[in-house]
């Protein structure tokens, strides 16, 4: 915001409100698969404990203990998508506009 309140040049066009609002939908998406990924994770552990504890190939490690591993690498793989696709898209489209705006 400029002094007196008004949206800059910037804030103001199309193509930036657009930019923001992929972004954000983008955004938005990652994290509700996140959510579900660890909400169905602790549903797991709330209402199939037995399936969760069940060992591996007979040894002394459970099911658990590699989905809880893939909980944790999920979170970290979303990330780099976020972080790749902002990298490539976001990132020099928002260049591109603040250059045009001199900002």
């Amino acid at each position: 915001m400029e002094k007196g309140g008004t949206l800059s040049g910037l804030a103001k066009d199309a193509r930036y409100r657009q930019l923001v609002r992929r972004r954000a939908r983008f955004a938005w998406q990652l994290s509700g698969i996140m959510l579900a990924i660890y909400f169905g994770y602790i549903l797991l552990i709330a209402f199939r404990r037995e399936l969760l504890a069940m060992p591996i190939a007979g040894g002394v490690t459970s099911i658990g203990i590699p989905a809880g591993l893939g909980v944790i690498l999920a979170g970290i793989m979303l990330t780099g998508l976020y972080v790749r696709r902002a990298n490539r898209e976001f990132d020099p489209a928002m260049d591109a506009l603040r250059r045009e705006y001199g900002e």
